[in-house]
């Protein structure tokens, strides 16, 4: 038997590592190691490779949360620069690909499981050829369009995490003037993302004159949010509407009449309080062009791997051309 290809998923916190072959994960092959036990990604695969007796690989592709330009890329929410080169040196595998993590997730839409896939607007069934839009908001956040070519799939890279956050209201000028105080700049990921729920309830806070109330973490505001907890529903609200507008934006820009999928753990964890907490509004608040807005779907991707599954399939796409 051929030797398996190697996997590696880099997000801001933890990286998951898995074998493939033939486009497909390898079954029991997907581990997880924290980012901060390591000081950059080669030794991450040394002990992947030494721990599953993998000698070297056939092939490899990673994919990082951060841009990518000519096969080097720095991670935008760890301290790590990744290139081909050091990799190649690091697996012994010949052929290495780096990919935006958003890209890889990509290449995975439309090869998930149907458990893994929760309605948040229905829609009309998709054409084959339409374009398609992956948001992923976790540790950050990110947008890519899809499209399906006679060539094969594209995903192309992106930052779409860094654009500004649209302001429509007085309240969204108070958030983003409360956004700007740490960074100057008041970024989409600022608000929607891990660190943007949690700051997007201290400015709730703020507002409602309970600044002493606004020292949770992004997992407790969830947990208040099942409570009832007032505070935390309005924090709740404000990414949900925030979340549709920008989504709308990106939908206008792309025309994914394919579908929108969000994906990442902070669009898991909003999936089941967005259809009612706003998000529709935001993504259909868009003018005369409100109804037009009504033909795309939206859906929440809740496998982990994704990101692995895309990888393996746009890896058996790049050995097939070669």
């Amino acid at each position: 038997m051929s030797a398996p290809s190697l996997l590696a998923d880099i997000g801001g916190t933890n990286t998951r590592v898995a074998l493939s072959r033939n486009g497909e994960v390898v079954q029991g092959s997907v581990r997880h190691y924290p980012n901060r036990e390591f000081t950059a990604l080669e030794p991450v695969l040394r002990l992947y490779l030494s721990e599953t007796g993998t000698e070297t690989p056939a092939a490899a592709c990673l994919a990082m949360a951060g841009p990518v330009r000519e096969g080097v890329g720095r991670m935008t929410n760890l301290d790590w620069t990744l290139d081909t080169a050091t990799l190649a040196h690091a697996t012994g595998a010949e052929s290495v690909t780096l990919l935006n993590d958003l890209q890889a997730q990509g290449h995975a839409v439309g090869h998930l499981p149907s458990d893994a896939l929760y309605p948040v607007i229905a829609g009309p069934p998709p054409r084959l050829e339409a374009a398609q839009l992956v948001i992923g908001i976790g540790t950050g956040f990110n947008a890519a369009p899809i499209f399906n070519t006679l060539g094969g799939r594209f995903v192309p890279p992106s930052e779409s995490g860094h654009a500004g956050l649209p302001v429509r209201s007085e309240e969204d000028l108070r958030l983003a003037r409360f956004l700007e105080k740490v960074h100057g700049f008041a970024s989409i990921e600022d608000a929607l993302s891990g660190r943007g729920l949690v700051a997007l309830h201290q400015f709730v806070c703020e507002e409602a004159g309970a600044s002493e109330q606004a020292s949770l973490s992004g997992r407790q505001i969830m947990q208040a949010v099942a409570d009832d907890d007032t505070l935390a529903c309005g924090a709740i609200a404000l990414f949900s509407r925030l979340l549709g507008a920008v989504a709308g934006d990106l939908a206008l820009t792309q025309l994914p009449f394919g579908g929108i999928f969000l994906i990442g753990g902070v669009a898991r964890a909003m999936g089941p309080y967005l259809a009612e907490a706003g998000f529709v509004d935001g993504l259909r608040g868009k003018g005369r062009f409100s109804d037009f807005m009504r033909q795309f779907s939206v859906t929440v991707i809740s496998d982990d791997d994704a990101a692995l599954i895309g990888m393996a399939r746009h890896l058996k796409a790049l050995l097939a051309r070669s």
